[in-house]
């Protein structure tokens, strides 16, 4: 016996990825790093323009708000310890004033509205089922702001509640972007606090949620990045010390299957090019002003400029052009 652990084919995806190819990450941390890789390799990627966002319902409000233009409503704004937040928002988005908070929301819903018109694919991550209702209104938050959980009824969403909230967004993507294509995935980061058992039970609502939107929609399709960290490589080496989050190199494996899914063998090339280029930016020499570090620096910058027909590398070429003597 020389297999020793499970592993899976991934299909291709129907539709691929491009350097041309805006894409709109929203969602839990995995969205953070997934959308990051994107950025990282010259990819036009909006991530998280709300901040990481766990639950799917208020995933699709935040959206829906950029889709219609609509402003996020008062009685969701809340004060602590001086600072202002807002219900549906993670707790990054602050600010002394209301009149700020809300004018900086505003800002990335417009900014969010915009993009969406022109993305080609929005890539979602679902990262629990569960959800948070204030007592006051029974209306779903999106962060409690470290509100008393007093304040609050924790519940599961249901599947249907999922899939039909999906189906009215839908809809309304629909209305401003036609040919959008859209990515589903729940995040392969376990939220421990709810319990192991339950957090089983979130993330197999969700996964169902998933399977049944792709399952009627052809534009809609699921990458398993759930099941690529705990059924493929099923193993503690692959997390942090936290024994939650996948490590680097597990961010790498997952990456790497992501790219092969969606991705062309052209683009795919570029991605070796590109990472080779990285590596060499990242090199700090012992002698800096040696006749041979500066030859290779020139040749840095020559790989560069070549590739800034294409893709915005002007940063990447300062950062060369400061260290030539």
């Amino acid at each position: 016996m020389d297999q020793f652990r499970t592993t899976f084919h991934l299909p291709s995806s129907p539709f691929s990825l491009d350097l041309q190819t805006p894409v709109l990450s929203l969602g839990s941390c995995f969205a953070n790093t997934m959308g990051k890789r994107l950025q990282q390799n010259k990819f036009r990627a909006l991530v998280n323009p709300f901040g990481v966002i766990f639950n799917p319902l208020s995933i699709y409000k935040l959206l829906t708000t950029s889709i219609v233009q609509s402003s996020l409503q008062d009685q969701d704004l809340i004060q602590s310890q001086g600072i202002w937040y807002h219900y549906h928002m993670h707790s990054e988005f602050c600010a002394d004033e209301p009149i700020v908070l809300k004018d900086k929301i505003q800002q990335q819903v417009q900014h969010t509205h915009h993009f969406l018109q022109s993305t080609q694919v929005l890539m979602l991550t679902f990262g629990t089922a569960y959800g948070y209702f204030r007592l006051d209104n029974q209306q779903l938050v999106a962060n409690c702001h470290k509100v008393p959980q007093r304040n609050f009824e924790k519940r599961l969403l249901g599947i249907e509640e999922i899939t039909r909230g999906f189906s009215e967004l839908y809809q309304a993507l629909q209305s401003i972007n036609p040919q959008l294509k859209i990515v589903l995935t729940v995040s392969p980061v376990r939220h421990i606090k709810d319990t192991i058992p339950a957090n089983q039970v979130s993330k197999s609502i969700l996964r169902v949620a998933c399977h049944q939107i792709t399952e009627q929609l052809e534009d809609v399709v699921y990458f398993p990045a759930y099941e690529l960290l705990l059924d493929d490589l099923r193993d503690y080496r692959f997390f942090k010390a936290d024994m939650i989050h996948p490590n680097q190199v597990a961010e790498d494996y997952i990456w790497e299957k992501f790219t092969k899914a969606f991705m062309m063998d052209d683009t795919l090339q570029f991605l070796t090019q590109w990472k080779k280029i990285q590596q060499s930016l990242s090199h700090r020499s012992f002698h800096p002003t040696s006749e041979a570090h500066q030859a290779f620096l020139h040749k840095l910058l020559g790989q560069l400029e070549g590739l800034s027909k294409h893709i915005d590398v002007a940063e990447e070429i300062q950062q060369v052009k400061t260290q030539l003597v």
